[in-house]
């Protein structure tokens, strides 16, 4: 028991390592690198986890990995992705459901590994909020059920929807499906006209066993663990396959109301209780730190014993008033915070080391396990991150593990700690075989045979091949169909694959050519083995439907390094139209400073070239994209394939914000100094809500300076370029908060 416990902590240790390891001794090549694979990372595993019901991690390791990402960005902030995961909720609602936009948008959670972390939240909370430290303050303190974020909707009493969270914003329809439910009432008596209870549909443990012994004896596929019984059986085409499932729901919150439920989170949670929902009974109230930890640590005893699954305890101001004055960051309410259970481990043997190639043509060693169960869930597959990481040490020469390499052979020990595959942790030498060698990492490309390049700076290969290695080409492919950018009914990975070895598309542009080339009389492609004139005809129409295109989802489409989601849409509102983000594209490209040889000079002297300034102005684009993107569209090859793509399609302009009475919409601001009334990130938030554009940098297109103490160099230019300059009271003043 003492060499397991000592395992356990050493596991623990480790987990809450890798969220912060080294990020002090990165250089901001090597910071901008780690945010790109953790971008990747966690995108992958938030598809996995939000769209396809198969984590590939249990939640607490899965917020390791975005740890380290917050770690970074707090260090290098001008490296901060515009899509960054800190940024992101959940993932795209999945095909086969109706999509419901959700009027009060479902939040995730910012979380918190140990006791400091809960005396920190408690900190910034009294200080935004103004207490003193001996001021009253209550929390409440609940389980952190793992299972579907469920939202459901009452029109006078009757349940009239229930969604998926989904991205946050859009969720799926499966109303009939909760219905089935035992735990959600179809009426409610003495509610609100309107409410929105949300909550988590869950599965005992007892019932999962239940169920997978009937799915084995019925030769039907077993479920993993049960939050994917549970979310496989709620995402179900068929409500009767629901309804043979054997589902829970706890209610915990709500989004729109007509009328208050309470003025505390605790009386909020027990009116829904009188409602007729089942509420967590472990839920308390705490006054303050002491007594949050002190319930932490009860839930935490008693978690083996629950007869269900959760994966931490989350904290809530009690007071909904102040809930309210705390309000929401991009993706998490400042009023909350999950307190998270540790990572689990296994050891395994490492059978072979793998190399896949990416879009971007990274090089990225995979490690192939002897399977074994980590956390509830069967692994195969590793991450080995780069050459460094595999030859046991990081990216400034730094030892890791020890220094112990990883070989082929080894007995490695396995833990999930928020990548898109587990990493290995730990390396056994005393099990070694005797012919085991060091790894040599490939320096040409596996896929097409060009060299594989490490640059200075970067912490992995990337294969010289650009379009003519398949590799990259099927992936850009892929990445274009997705669900995200072009999301085409039918054309999905494995026909991408398929149409590309036969030659039938080998760019983009190729896609919507189809018809043309291969449709007449339908018979090339229906006479592939699985189709008919009917697939074939619907294939063509799904592509058909696609060339009406909104510039943000063509903009991620394109699959440029470094321009996700957020930054797509980032793009897309400051620019409007496509003809005008080319302009400054292509403005910026023809600036003498871009083409500079000489880094240092480019880099210094970019920022006075106008294009350039125009797009790293704005708020959420840094140097780091905006010269992605620039050298990409300006490159001949790909600039020809993107005009090829453009010309057969029709590019929706961005929407205009509906804020026609706004003062300020559809002006440009930029904040500057201290605020002393309202955080940064508050003004800002106001600032976009009310259809104004938030720049980082004062340009001749600046609108408005709101300058607080201690503004320098932008309250400067903007006098030497005649921009109206307010201070902070001035501004709440125009915009109706004064």
């Amino acid at each position: 028991m003492a060499e397991q416990a000592g395992a356990e902590r050493s596991g623990k240790d480790r987990a809450h390592d890798a969220s912060a390891i080294d990020v002090d001794r990165l250089t901001e090549p090597q910071a901008q690198a780690e945010l790109d694979r953790l971008a990747a990372a966690l995108d992958a595993a938030d598809r996995a986890y939000h769209q396809d019901d198969a984590p590939v991690m249990p939640d607490a390791e899965y917020d390791a990995l975005k740890r380290r990402n917050a770690a970074i960005e707090a260090r290098f902030p001008a490296l901060k992705r515009a899509d960054s995961p800190s940024e992101r909720v959940g993932a795209a609602p999945a095909d086969g459901f109706a999509k419901v936009t959700h009027t009060v948008r479902m939040m995730s959670l910012s979380n918190a590994f140990d006791d400091a972390e809960i005396a920190e939240f408690d900190t910034r909370i009294r200080r935004y909020l103004g207490l003193d430290a001996d001021a009253p303050l209550a929390y409440t303190a609940e389980p952190k059920i793992d299972g579907l974020s469920l939202s459901l909707r009452y029109e006078d009493g009757k349940l009239v929807q229930a969604a998926t969270r989904g991205d946050g914003s859009v969720g799926e329809n499966v109303t009939e499906n909760a219905r089935t439910i035992d735990d959600i009432p179809d009426r409610l008596t003495g509610a609100p006209a309107i409410i929105e209870v949300r909550g988590e549909v869950y599965m005992s443990r007892a019932d999962f066993e239940a169920l997978n012994a009937r799915q084995a004896a019925a030769g039907q596929k077993t479920f993993a663990n049960p939050r994917n019984a549970a979310a496989g059986s709620l995402r179900q085409l068929d409500a009767t396959i629901t309804k043979s499932r054997p589902l829970r729901f706890f209610a915990y919150s709500w989004g729109e109301l007509s009328d208050p439920l309470a003025d505390t989170q605790m009386g909020a949670i027990g009116r829904l209780e009188t409602l007729g929902f089942q509420t967590n009974p472990l839920t308390e109230r705490c006054d303050g730190p002491a007594q949050m930890l002190a319930q932490y640590r009860k839930i935490e005893a008693q978690r083996a014993t629950l007869g269900y699954d959760i994966d931490g305890v989350v904290y809530k101001v009690d007071d909904l008033s102040y809930q309210e004055r705390l309000g929401f960051r991009s993706t998490t309410p400042r009023w909350a915070i999950a307190h998270k259970f540790p990572a689990e481990l296994a050891w395994t043997r490492l059978e072979a080391i793998d190399i896949q190639v990416g879009r971007t043509g990274a090089l990225s060693p995979v490690a192939r396990l002897t399977p074994v169960t980590v956390g509830g869930v069967v692994v195969s597959n590793a991450t080995l991150h780069n050459e460094d990481y595999i030859a046991g040490r990081d990216a400034n020469g730094q030892p890791i593990r020890d220094g112990k390499d990883i070989r082929v052979g080894d007995w490695v020990q396995v833990y999930r700690a928020g990548d898109v595959i587990p990493k290995l942790a730990d390396v056994d030498l005393s099990k070694r075989p005797e012919d085991a060698v060091p790894y040599a990492f490939p320096t040409t490309c596996p896929e097409c045979g060009s060299d594989a390049i490490r640059e200075e700076g970067d912490a992995v290969h990337r294969c010289t091949g650009g379009l003519i290695c398949p590799a990259q080409a099927v992936e850009k492919l892929k990445h274009f169909v997705s669900r995200a950018a072009f999301d085409i009914e039918g054309l999905g990975s494995k026909l991408v694959e398929e149409f590309y070895a036969d030659g039938w598309i080998a760019e983009p542009a190729d896609i919507f050519t189809l018809r043309d080339r291969y449709g007449s009389g339908l018979q090339q492609l229906k006479n592939r083995e699985g189709w008919g004139e009917k697939s074939a005809n619907n294939l063509f129409e799904a592509i058909e439907g696609k060339r009406k295109i909104p510039l943000q989802r063509l903009l991620f489409a394109l699959g440029i390094r470094h321009l996700g989601e957020v930054a797509a849409a980032t793009l897309a509102r400051h620019f409007g139209t496509w003809e005008a983000l080319t302009t400054a594209v292509d403005g910026a490209a023809a600036e003498p400073a871009f083409a500079a040889t000489d880094a240092k000079a480019r880099k210094a002297a970019l920022p006075d070239s106008p294009h350039w300034a125009e797009i790293t102005g704005i708020d959420g684009i840094g140097d780091t994209l905006a010269e992605a993107l620039v050298t990409t569209m300006s490159q001949e090859a790909e600039r020809a394939s993107i005009d090829r793509l453009a010309a057969m399609l029709e590019i929706e302009a961005a929407a205009a914000p509906q804020t026609s009475d706004s003062p300020v919409a559809g002006k440009t601001v930029v904040f500057t100094g201290s605020l002393e009334k309202m955080t940064r990130a508050e003004a800002k938030a106001r600032a976009e809500a009310l259809g104004a554009k938030v720049s980082g940098s004062v340009s001749a297109k600046t609108d408005l300076v709101v300058a607080g103490p201690g503004a320098g160099s932008k309250a400067k230019k903007a006098e030497e370029l005649g921009i109206e300059m307010i201070d902070e009271d001035g501004w709440l003043a125009l915009i109706g908060q004064a």
